[in-house]
């Protein structure tokens, strides 16, 4: 039945067409039964046919099949040709007219000729054996399908302009959407190139200072050149793990200048973050689980961002009165790390596809610094209320 449908659509001459030619049958036996002459019927036939031409006509030139169904009528009149189902094809065309996006004019002829049809009908054929106050008054009862006819086309006009104008802005808001969402991974990539870029020099520079030193006791002090060695090495390792996943999934090129960069935080510098945000006035519950230990840089940078973003859409999105909670979580292989708060959370777009309306570009940041080091990330709404996001940090072999 659907494709029976589609197929109308596709076809919407064809449809009108089927109409017209029922239209064209009930006319024709109207004519026949008339008892009128022989130039008066072939008349009469004349005008049924082109009214129902108009009809199958009426999308493909609405403007011309108007001034056709005109003329036809101004036809009628002269040559006393009496009101007849075909008529009714002057209701199709003036619904039709109205509801098309074409000249205003248009229409508003379209609607003059409805209101000018009944009165001059009845100047040329008035009812017979009724007074001038029941021709008025049918007149009136005549003139409104006419008027209604243009009503409903003139307002499936505006509802269509409407629909017309809510699916441009839908997509171009979408459009925007994706520009925007385009323009927040690229910055927050570039960002973190340059993050990682501080990691890695600083890692170079422990390196050449461990070097430095070997090389100053290599001949007094054996032990500490062997110690500065495996420094250096466990550093490099490091490095070179950090540089693989720079080059991995970040453009190239934008390390060119480091200056005015500085150090960047790590795990232990958490608590003080935390301290900073109760001083702000969100309340902040912080816990450390296991044991902790030295990670590699690109960890330790990407936890706190993680806390510190977590804890900064707490402050935004969370409400007054809103409570955090922070919990690091040292295992054997990795660093969990978990925030909630209780406060009244954050729409579906806000944590769906990274804020895919360009609006959660923190949580895209997130996202794009948890890939870097092979982690995962879970962001959502808690059981209850509040905002949840749940990370786990693995600590791959440097090697």
């Amino acid at each position: 039945m659907q494709r029976f449908y589609d197929f109308l659509r596709r076809h919407p001459t064809g449809v009108d067409s089927f109409w017209a030619v029922l239209l064209f049958g009930f006319s024709l036996l109207w004519v026949v039964r008339e008892n009128t002459g022989a130039a008066v019927r072939l008349a009469a036939m004349a005008a049924v046919l082109l009214l129902s031409l108009t009809v199958a006509l009426r999308r493909r030139a609405p403007g011309t099949m108007l001034l056709g169904a005109g003329v036809i009528g101004v036809g009628q009149v002269a040559f006393d040709i009496e009101p007849n189902p075909a008529d009714f094809a002057m209701l199709v065309i003036i619904y039709t007219v109205a509801g098309q996006g074409g000249p205003r004019w248009v229409s508003r002829l379209a609607l003059a000729g409805g209101v000018a049809a009944t009165p001059v009908s009845q100047l040329r054929w008035p009812l017979p054996e009724s007074g001038t106050a029941g021709r008025v008054f049918f007149t009136v009862v005549m003139t409104v399908p006419f008027v209604l006819a243009w009503v409903l086309g003139d307002s499936l006009r505006t509802r269509r302009a409407y629909f017309d104008q809510l699916e441009e802005r839908a997509t171009r808001l979408e459009k925007e959407r994706e520009a925007e969402a385009k323009v927040a991974v690229a910055a927050e990539r570039a960002r973190i190139a340059r993050e990682l870029h501080d990691v890695v020099a600083h890692n170079v520079s422990v390196m050449v200072v461990q070097a430095d030193g070997a090389a100053y006791v290599l001949d007094a002090a054996p032990d500490q050149a062997k110690q500065a060695l495996e420094t250096i090495s466990t550093t490099g390792r490091q490095a070179l793990a950090e540089m693989r996943r720079l080059l991995g999934v970040l453009r190239t090129g934008d390390a060119e200048d480091s200056d005015g960069y500085v150090p960047q935080p790590d795990v232990g510098q958490i608590e003080d973050l935390v301290e900073k945000v109760r001083e702000a006035g969100l309340t902040v519950d912080f816990r450390i689980e296991g044991t902790p230990r030295p990670l590699p840089s690109g960890v330790e940078l990407t936890a706190y961002r993680i806390v510190q973003e977590a804890l900064t859409n707490s402050r935004k999105h969370g409400g007054p009165d809103v409570g955090a909670s922070v919990r690091l979580v040292y295992f054997d292989d990795g660093l969990g790390l978990l925030v909630e708060d209780d406060g009244r959370g954050a729409t579906h777009e806000l944590y769906e596809d990274g804020g895919a309306d360009g609006r959660g570009h923190g949580l895209i940041g997130m996202r794009e610094r948890i890939g870097m080091v092979g982690g995962t990330l879970d962001a959502g709404p808690r059981p209850g209320g509040g905002f949840r996001i749940s990370a786990l940090l693995p600590l791959k072999s440097a090697s």
